[in-house]
């Protein structure tokens, strides 16, 4: 069932149901007082046919009989009593007709006045005064108004049900479809979104309910998927192209050198360059791997103590042999004297991988010029310092230097891949860690990995 109808059926049966009590309650409230109208009339009777029977001294019986016989409506088989009270063997004497319980006329003597029903005719009893004891007069009628006042009662209540029935439902109907109207807008318009048209988006108009954050979270969802879609496309062409390069280079000196007989020094520079494009092959598929499967909840690594310190002197070794002669240099004024304090919970290897990648990109955009590589530690932070002097990052080709593939429109001069940056951008962000990074044109740049520190005795 959709929600609209479930809304209409929710709606109108709470509503009709509440319309449904309230119709019973006034069907049963005017009962009662059609009840009570009733024995009002007949206890206006009863007075008058006693003062008419026992006429109070100076008053005349004609004047009561005329004033019930012209002013008060005839009840449908009116019927009056009256007698005395009698008791017999200490016991009150009932009286033949009309045939009422003792305790009725007991109640009349306890109370001066009773009501009693059988069926529709209703009976009222007073007790009178009059010289030398008391007396009892009992009226009854036939209620005839009840029956067919309330026939009409029920009539008009019943076709006031299914009315207020019939524009309850209808209301219910009409305030589903224009609540739900923003969602069947969306749903529309999601369904006309597809992988060839990522870029559309929901219209979240200018409300602030919950319709807005809903088209404003698909639209979140979107950006999502179309950065997805765009990176994947991005992978899968600048990695082929890559991957291509080297291939390309590898296959030529191999055909070069079989195409005739060459001396053993030439044999040895063509296995050397294929060696030298095998390692840069070897390079790219690595960090395409490492890219690709790294996750962001740490769940496939090797969690361990790591000390900054160390991890340096490891980067600085790393640095060496893949780029010997570097000026690479450690900066030891900033180590805390605290050896404590320079403690991460993290992967040594992932983390050598990515302060490498950093350091590499350093010293090769800096024509090998002097590099700075630093540690600062307080408390809560452990702060990695790489410090450059070579070409800087243009200001408009900042917001996308962790983009996979994406190279500064500075970096023609120099090969490169654009894997590094994103390789550690994932790595410091699977160590709940940052990169802040500071650039200015031919001057130099200065990137700050900042990780979170850790107590060893807490471990």
């Amino acid at each position: 069932m959709k929600i609209s109808n479930k809304i209409m059926l929710l709606f109108s049966v709470i509503t009709v149901s509440i319309i449904f009590l309230m119709s019973f309650f006034v069907y049963y409230l005017t009962n009662r007082y059609s009840f009570g109208d009733f024995y009002k009339r007949l206890e206006i009777r009863a007075y008058l046919t006693a003062s008419a029977a026992f006429p109070p001294v100076g008053t005349d019986t004609l004047a009561y009989n005329y004033i019930r016989d012209q002013h008060l409506e005839k009840l449908p088989a009116e019927e009056e009593f009256v007698f005395p009270v009698q008791y017999a063997a200490g016991r009150l004497v009932v009286p033949k007709p009309p045939g009422l319980p003792l305790s009725f006329y007991e109640d009349v003597l306890q109370k001066g006045q009773e009501t009693f029903r059988r069926g529709e005719r209703f009976y009222t009893g007073i007790a009178y005064p009059r010289e030398g004891g008391k007396s009892i007069v009992v009226v009854s009628a036939v209620n005839e108004y009840r029956g067919l006042y309330m026939a009409e009662l029920r009539r008009i209540l019943f076709i006031c049900f299914i009315i207020a029935a019939a524009v309850i439902i209808g209301a219910g109907l009409f305030f589903s479809h224009y609540i739900l109207q923003p969602v069947h807008q969306i749903m529309h318009q999601v369904k006309n979104i597809s992988s060839s048209n990522l870029h559309l988006r929901v219209s979240t108009g200018a409300g602030q309910d919950e319709m807005a954050e809903l088209a404003a979270t698909f639209n979140n969802m979107l950006d999502r998927l179309e950065t997805a879609f765009e990176t994947q496309n991005n992978f899968v062409s600048n990695a082929s192209h890559e991957l291509g390069t080297p291939l390309t280079a590898i296959i030529g000196e191999g055909e070069l050198a079989l195409s005739r007989e060459r001396d053993a020094a030439s044999y040895r520079a063509s296995i050397s360059s294929m060696l030298h494009q095998a390692e840069h092959l070897s390079h790219i598929t690595r960090s395409l791997l490492h890219l690709a499967q790294l996750g962001f909840n740490g769940k496939k690594q090797h969690w361990e103590m790591v000390r900054t310190d160390e991890l340096l002197f490891a980067v600085k070794q790393s640095i060496d042999r893949i780029m010997p002669g570097n000026k690479v240099e450690i900066d030891h004024s900033l180590f805390p004297e605290e050896e404590e304090k320079m403690c991460i919970t993290g992967n040594f290897q992932l983390l050598e991988l990515a302060i490498s990648n950093i350091v590499n990109n350093a010293v090769k955009y800096s024509s090998n010029q002097p590099v700075s590589l630093a540690l600062a530690a307080t408390d809560t932070k452990n702060i990695i310092i790489v410090k450059d002097h070579g070409i800087g990052i243009p200001q408009r080709d900042m917001p996308y230097i962790f983009s996979p593939f994406f190279r500064a429109s500075n970096t023609e001069r120099f090969e490169g891949y654009g894997i590094g940056l994103p390789l550690t951008n994932t790595v410091i962000r699977m160590h709940k860690g940052e990169i802040l990074v500071d650039s200015r044109m031919n001057e130099g740049t200065e990137i700050r990995v900042v990780l979170p520190s850790v107590n060893p005795s807490a471990v």
